[in-house]
């Protein structure tokens, strides 16, 4: 296994591994020198989370934080 898949299956686990629900299901897009965060939450709270949670096992590469915040309302009549 390279490096490259190492690091991928470190960062992928970071995600799969959260008590969150929800970073669980974001996606993660890797090359040598950046790391997007892909997918969609119900608040910017959750997309922090996911940048945090990345962050510590960049080794040097950008993160790009793609995460979409999507709310949904609910209308009562």
């Amino acid at each position: 296994m390279s490096g490259s898949t190492l690091e991928q299956s470190r960062l992928a686990l970071a995600l799969c591994r959260s008590p969150i629900p929800a970073l669980r299901k974001l996606t993660l897009a890797e090359s040598d020198t950046t790391v997007t965060i892909q997918g969609q939450v119900t608040s910017y709270y959750l997309k922090q989370l996911a940048q945090e949670t990345i962050l510590p096992l960049l080794d040097g590469r950008q993160l790009l934080n793609c995460v979409q915040v999507v709310t949904t309302t609910t209308s009562r009549e």
